[in-house]
């Protein structure tokens, strides 16, 4: 038996939470799917939280995902990729967006436990260099409090965010080598997933509904051009503090209207507004909402 699979044998049987750490083609989601089928293996019902916001496993890109794993064939890409929960985080990086990372991963982690999961795999972005990834990393840590923390490092990468991890919480840390089998994937191959996803999301049928400028999360400056929000990607909230989905606006400028586009049917009670502008062929643009709005 090898180093990965002793690390998931006791994973599976000793932990309830844990979390996978490592930058790009690291090979954590191999690693996360691979524990989760043991886990299932054990009688463990199972989620998969998937907090990596451009390389999705579950959910579409620019939101936390949480699927639970019931079966075998919850594992199969096309059915994983269709979550049970999403948080929208709006943005396709969790550079600048911290916050709603966090929360988000959370507030789904929650979601997990009450729909009954005892085991859940977190599966979290390659950031992991610098302030910003160690700063991410401690808090998501600290909010998820997983008994298992599992680093795929390449050299000393990982060392500074493992060092943190044992110095302030109670949490086991474990280290291995990223698998010699893992296979880097291009920044051009990243971008084109991505796209590829956005498509999926937002293919046909759409619904399309008519926006009053009252209803964004963050609200709208005082005389805001709505023109501005065109194909901005939104966030669909229930009015409960759950997400349903995503869409994007389409601004008329024939009718000075503004709509929603989304696949989902159900009219949201409100919007959030997210960090990035889709093109006609789905590609991701990133927005500074506040340049957009001229405010601090």
């Amino acid at each position: 038996m090898d180093d990965y699979q002793l690390l998931i044998e006791r994973a599976v049987t000793r932990a309830n939470t844990v979390a996978l750490v490592g930058g790009l083609d690291s090979g954590k989601t191999t690693t996360a799917l691979r524990m989760i089928r043991a886990a299932l293996e054990h009688g463990r019902t199972t989620a998969f939280l998937d907090v990596d916001l451009g390389q999705k496993s579950v959910g579409p890109p620019a939101t936390v995902g949480m699927k639970l794993v019931r079966s075998a064939a919850d594992l199969e890409p096309a059915v994983l990729a269709v979550a049970d929960s999403i948080y929208f985080v709006g943005a396709t990086s969790p550079q600048g967006h911290l916050l709603p990372v966090v929360a988000g991963a959370a507030s789904l982690l929650a979601r997990a436990r009450e729909a009954g999961a005892e085991f859940v795999v977190v599966d979290t972005s390659g950031l992991v260099s610098g302030v910003y990834g160690q700063i991410l990393k401690y808090h998501k840590v600290d909010l998820l409090r997983p008994e298992l923390v599992i680093g795929l490092k390449r050299g000393g990468e990982l060392d500074p965010i493992l060092g943190i991890l044992n110095r302030f919480f109670a949490t086991d840390v474990a280290a291995l080598p990223v698998h010699p089998e893992v296979v880097p994937t291009s920044v051009e191959q990243r971008a084109a997933n991505r796209e590829e996803a956005m498509r999926r999301y937002f293919a046909e049928p759409l619904q399309r509904y008519r926006v009053k400028p009252t209803v964004f999360m963050p609200a709208l400056p005082a005389l805001f051009e709505l023109e501005e929000l065109d194909r901005l990607l939104v966030g669909l909230s229930d009015g409960a503090g759950s997400t349903i989905g995503m869409g994007y606006l389409e601004h008329s400028a024939d009718e000075g209207v503004l709509r929603l586009i989304s696949p989902v049917a159900e009219a949201p009670k409100a919007l959030r507004l997210g960090s990035v502008r889709l093109d006609e062929a789905f590609r991701a643009k990133r927005v500074d909402l506040r340049n957009l709005f001229g405010t601090d």
